[in-house]
């Protein structure tokens, strides 16, 4: 990241020393200081809560109770503008990682009763094989050797919601907010990180196996200069116009063993792919290909234009997503991202982006004590 820490702190990967510090930093361009105090409430609630993470509960533990109008007002109505939060954000996960390796990008899956809340419908989540009655979005992870932070998000509109003016004024969903394919979300953000954020190119490793406009996202990938391993669904055709597919094992070979307790030795096969006719120089693609022992079938496989890359450092980018699903449990689990009660667009995108402050507030806290290992234990808030 080019962003820079605009306190100027000189050892940013040490975390801080009080959550008021990190929401001083993070949260400065909020116009308003009741907004700021308002938004270091809720971080509060988010980062010391057990158990659901309710409004309520934030009112009575964190504020002394009698403050739910306060907290549902910044959460749902206050008009404040998510996306400086979210640069500020990135400009510290930068840092805190040290030398972020790659953008991922997760789904995010919230189950939600009834049909009021915005963009929930009976859809199919790729990340869960399931269909059911849910919330979908995407989030945009920084991911390093030590930890990875979210730090962009877009909820996906199901197209039954583009001419459903009820739902649409009953959620404050603005026009512009439309259905629109994930690779298209996926670019979007890309662009604005790239544009207003001023961050670094970095790998993007995202998974594809379900998406029926692979060769969308890879030419807007190419389009833009960038690296790429997208995971493809492995024993099927790589694109549409590649008929090369992800069964075979030519190529390179590599055994990897997965270092994780239980972990399995597999062997990766990297297969250079032929030359495109009309190809720009420099955008030929390869497959990465895994087989665990004694299976007929991959694994798993990967399109990546990483050509000259070791095999290596391929395998793990691959693995990244690794990293990340880990990441999105602790986002469920023990920060409350499915625990959003209101039904706005706007009051979503508050809550993501607040849920990303309390995960990286703590990641900073722990990269701390692991760094200063004589550092007497501290509340994290």
């Amino acid at each position: 990241m080019n962003l820079t820490l605009r306190t100027g702190r000189t050892d940013p990967v040490r975390g801080y020393e009080s959550l008021t510090d990190f929401c001083n930093e993070i949260l400065m361009d909020l116009p308003r200081s009741d907004q700021r105090r308002w938004g270091e409430i809720y971080l509060r609630g988010l980062v010391s809560l057990c158990g659901r993470k309710s409004i309520r509960r934030i009112s009575e533990e964190i504020a002394g109770g009698g403050a739910d109008q306060g907290i549902q007002q910044f959460v749902n109505q206050s008009p404040w503008d998510w996306v400086p939060v979210r640069r500020n954000l990135a400009g510290y996960a930068a840092s805190l990682l040290g030398r972020p390796s790659a953008w991922v990008v997760e789904e995010v899956v919230t189950p939600k009763n009834g049909a009021s809340s915005v963009g929930v419908a009976r859809q199919y989540a790729p990340s869960l094989g399931r269909t059911l009655n849910c919330q979908l979005g995407l989030g945009f992870f920084l991911a390093g050797e030590v930890g990875a932070v979210p730090v962009n998000w877009r909820l996906l509109l199901p197209a039954t919601w583009d001419h459903d003016e009820t739902r649409r004024a009953r959620t404050h969903l603005p026009p512009e907010e439309v259905h629109r394919p994930r690779w298209r979300h996926l670019l979007d953000m890309i662009d604005e990180m790239l544009g207003g954020w001023g961050a670094e190119p970095l790998p993007v490793v995202v998974d594809a196996r379900h998406e029926s406009s692979v060769d969308r996202l890879v030419a807007g990938l190419e389009e833009r200069d960038l690296p790429y391993v997208v995971s493809v669904a492995p024993g099927g055709p790589v694109l549409a116009e590649e008929p090369v597919r992800t069964t075979g094992r030519a190529g390179t070979s590599l055994i990897w063993r997965d270092t994780a307790p239980g972990g399995a030795a597999s062997r990766f096969f990297l297969q250079q792919l032929p030359h495109r006719a009309g190809a720009a120089r420099g955008r030929s693609r390869a497959l990465l290909t895994e087989w665990l022992a004694g299976r007929p079938r991959p694994s798993g496989a990967w399109l990546t234009n990483l050509t000259t890359a070791r095999p290596d450092r391929l395998i793990s980018l691959a693995r990244a997503r690794h990293q990340t699903r880990q990441e999105m449990t602790r986002l469920y689990d023990e920060f409350g991202l499915n625990h959003f009660e209101g039904r706005s667009f706007r009051g979503w995108q508050h809550h993501v982006t607040l849920v990303s402050l309390a995960h990286a507030y703590v990641l900073g806290a722990r990269l701390r004590q692991r760094y200063e290992p004589w550092h007497l234990h501290r509340s994290l808030a």
